[in-house]
């Protein structure tokens, strides 16, 4: 154990002797890593006895990603360890920091689904709350992403080495899952017993890794699950080794390809793997009657991944502990709660009933009388034709997993207002009417303990040395900041601060991608998964714009821009990959530009991921949050950029809505269609991209330029784009907005050549940011929806 820095030195000095007295980097990153392990491992092990031995309820946490990012220095930080650790290590002669970066980044999730759940476990541990996550041990995540000529290649990943970070095998917890096979139902002196015979069974190991409160007090726990072969014996005809090889890819990559029906089968492997291990572990290791299920346990499923956790636990229910339907429905249902992530259709997940029936026999039965209950239930309302379809679980030979977990839970949320809103009025109105009560908003929120304290120390300093300490517990103490957005020794300190993290991104990107930019310029950044509806096309086509601009005008020398860009594409997602090569190659022709690269700079920054974005948010000035209104559910970028100092350029989108209502709009650059406008021309299906295109000369300029190819390196290259824009009528309205968004930038350009009233509508958003903490999030969801009660300190 380690409190005081001598002591730290000490135990370090000792360990070093031990490793012979190697005192590379890596060698001081292991030790860094064995004492940490060594102070967290007693404190959690007390707390899962006491998580165990206690009759409090507790959270269980389901989600197919969590995007940790580094560990390292984060749980130096909730120890509060990490000034201490700094400066020991630094008078032995190393840097913490540049001991963080040996540390290979958590291959569990992609985006923003998976940095909530992640910030969210960080948030009920910091606030005392006995909330824990189940995710799938991925040993390769999603996929490394490098730019071969402009274009994504995607590559294999191996996060996993030995002695990296903490995490426990828990062998005697492991259990097997049942796939494929017939089920029969046996009528037995004790009721009616399920038989699966012919199964392929795949064991399921738990791999525990401690997630750390901040000052250490409540240290819960993130289990990961991962798939391994079983002795069982093998139906006829599977061979062993294909046996061994499908079992692995179980827990080898995030969101496999499911274009074939290879890939949906993998998919589904993964969601139900992840969903039946997690519940038979938690009801074989419960330390109460079965009857006490909701009052004992709460359950939130993350998303539609883990619906499936509807008719698994109805099954273990009913077969493993021989409840009769309406006690196992009343306990599913008061026990399991559905957070939705999305408005768009295609991403409200539908699987084909032939792929469930086929690979889960036994849950689809489960899903088929769910259904059937279900629409027994509302037929005699006379519904129409089309609430009927709103209604129902199983429709046309597919199954709606958003349906099938809105049925089964006692509550549903969305992640923002605006987003809940629609969810009820629109996208589940009929569902919202048959369960009045059931919906409700939670908007969502980010961790400052990672995105402040830890990504930006120089900023958290400052703010601490003006308004006292009291923020760090309570982040709503941040209102405080705005009776200093007029205070000049306070602005010049913040734009101090600003401009040394430019400095450090810049180092960063000089050290990873060989990148060089200017620091005097505006810090534009856009990171965010490569997505239509998130409109990376728009910034990029306006971009485009400013380049011809100043290449036809010798009088526009606009203030200097760097654009930066990050984000993965799925492989398949041949519009996104072309948004991607487009970036890259107007890139390179602008940065090669002896006039234009005085003025614009665009940066794609390979493999975009925590760790690149903990540099990126702390150096921005503005914020690129441009989704199509109505089409983001929440985003949280958003905050995290707020919370740094930066303006949001943005949409009347998602969280932006509130943002925007926080700060108030004239610090801000709003621009765009309304929600309500883009709906109703979705609606009525009245707009019309060829008229822009006919009207607007520059833009019809560009889009001859792309079906040329003369942006892409060939028309090959982006005939999806020009596709999207025109034939396929613009379904995010980039062209409809493109002339808003371009007025927006030029107020940028305005707003930023006063520098002092910049700063201060920086410091205004710093001010209104702490509502967006996810320690408030928690706390809601804690209160209205889980019923959770405070961890005791130890």
């Amino acid at each position: 154990m380690f409190y005081s820095k001598e002591q730290f030195k000490e135990e370090f000095n000792s360990q070093l002797v031990k490793e012979n007295g190697d005192k590379t980097e890596s060698t001081a990153y292991k030790i860094i890593g064995d004492m940490l392990r060594k102070q967290v491992m007693h404190d959690w092990e007390i707390q899962q006895t006491v998580h165990q031995q206690s009759g409090d309820k507790q959270l269980y946490y389901i989600s197919i990603e969590f995007l940790l990012g580094r560990l390292l220095g984060q749980n130096l930080l909730n120890l509060g360890f990490y000034e201490m650790a700094e400066e020991a290590l630094g008078e032995l002669g190393y840097k913490l920091s540049e001991l963080e970066e040996l540390e290979q980044e958590p291959g569990l999730g992609n985006g923003g689904l998976g940095r909530l759940a992640a910030c969210f476990l960080d948030s009920l541990a910091s606030t005392g709350l006995p909330g824990h996550g189940c995710g799938i041990r991925y040993r390769g995540g999603l996929f490394t992403q490098h730019f071969i000529k402009g274009f994504q290649v995607e590559l294999p990943t191996d996060w996993i080495k030995e002695g990296q970070g903490i995490e426990v095998r828990r062998e005697e917890l492991a259990l097997e899952i049942p796939f494929y096979g017939e089920v029969s139902m046996n009528v037995e002196q004790e009721g009616v017993r399920t038989v699966h015979e012919n199964a392929v069974w795949v064991k399921a190991v738990p791999y525990d890794m401690p997630i750390v409160g901040a000052k250490g007090g409540t240290i819960n726990t993130l289990r990961l699950w991962q798939a391994e072969t079983s002795e069982r014996p093998l139906p006829y005809g599977l061979g062993y080794l294909v046996h061994e090889l499908e079992t692995a890819k179980i827990s080898d990559r995030l969101y496999p390809d499911d274009a074939l029906d290879s890939g949906k089968l993998l998919r589904l492997k993964q969601q139900y793997f992840l969903c039946s291990a997690s519940i038979r572990t938690i009801l074989a290791t419960r330390n109460f009657e079965i009857e006490e299920l909701p009052e004992k346990v709460a359950i939130q499923i993350n998303d539609t991944h883990p619906a499936l956790a509807v008719p698994e636990l109805m099954r273990a229910l009913l077969d493993d502990y021989g409840l009769d339907w309406d006690q196992a429905w009343d306990l599913t249902t008061r026990t399991i709660s559905y957070t939705n992530h999305t408005i768009l259709e295609e991403a409200m997940e539908k699987w084909e009933s032939r792929l469930l029936s086929q690979l889960l026999p036994r849950v689809y039965l489960i899903i088929e009388e769910i259904d059937r209950r279900f629409k027994a239930e509302w037929a005699s309302k006379n519904f129409d034709e089309h609430t009927a379809h709103k209604l129902s679980i199983i429709e046309g030979g597919v199954v709606k997993m958003a349906v099938l977990a809105v049925v089964g839970s006692h509550k549903v949320n969305g992640v923002a207002k605006l987003h809940t809103e629609i969810l009820k009025k629109r996208e589940m109105k009929e569902l919202n009417e048959y369960f009045p009560g059931k919906f409700h908003n939670k908007t969502n929120g980010i961790t400052h303990r990672r995105w402040l304290l830890g990504a930006n120390p120089e900023l958290s300093s400052l703010i601490t040395e003006n308004i006292g300490s009291e923020w760090i517990q309570e982040p709503d103490h941040l209102k405080e900041l705005a009776y200093l957005a007029d205070s000049r020794p306070f602005l010049e300190s913040f734009q101090a601060i600003k401009r040394l993290k430019k400095d450090q991104l810049i180092h960063h990107l000089e050290r990873e991608h060989n990148v060089i930019v200017d620091t005097a310029s505006i810090f534009d950044i856009h990171i965010k998964r490569i997505h239509g509806y998130k409109r990376q096309l728009m910034n990029i086509l306006h971009v485009q714009q400013l380049y011809k601009r100043i290449k036809n005008d010798a009088n526009y020398r606009p203030y200097p821009r760097t654009f930066l860009f990050g984000g993965k594409a799925a492989p398949s997602y041949h519009f996104a990959k072309q948004v991607i090569k487009l970036i890259n190659t107007v890139a390179t022709r602008v940065n090669n530009d002896p006039v234009a690269r005085r003025h614009l700079h665009v940066v794609f920054v390979e493999d975009y991921n925590v760790s690149h974005a903990e540099y990126m948010i702390p150096a921005a000035d503005i914020s690129e949050q441009i989704s199509t209104a109505s089409k983001e559910a929440s985003g949280t970028g958003n905050m995290k950029f707020m919370m740094n100092g930066a303006l949001t350029l943005g949409t009347y989108d998602g969280a932006n809505v509130e943002i925007f209502d926080a700060v108030g709009e004239e610090n801000a650059f709003v621009f765009g269609m309304s929600s309500e406008e883009v709906m109703r021309f979705e609606h009525d299906g009245t707009y019309n991209p060829m008229a822009i295109i006919e009207q607007d000369a520059g833009i019809r300029e560009t889009l001859e330029e792309l079906a040329r190819g003369e942006w892409s390196d060939g028309p090959h290259n982006s005939d999806f784009i020009v596709r999207q824009l025109t034939s396929e009528r613009d379904p995010y309205f980039i062209l409809k907005d493109l002339p808003d968004y371009a007025a927006a930038h030029e107020r940028v350009l305005d707003a930023y050549s006063r520098p002092v009233e910049w700063a201060g509508m920086c410091v205004k958003n710093m001010a209104a940011s702490g509502v967006f903490s996810s320690d408030r999030t928690i706390r809601q969801y804690s209160e209205d929806v889980w019923g959770l009660s405070k961890v005791p300190a130890n």
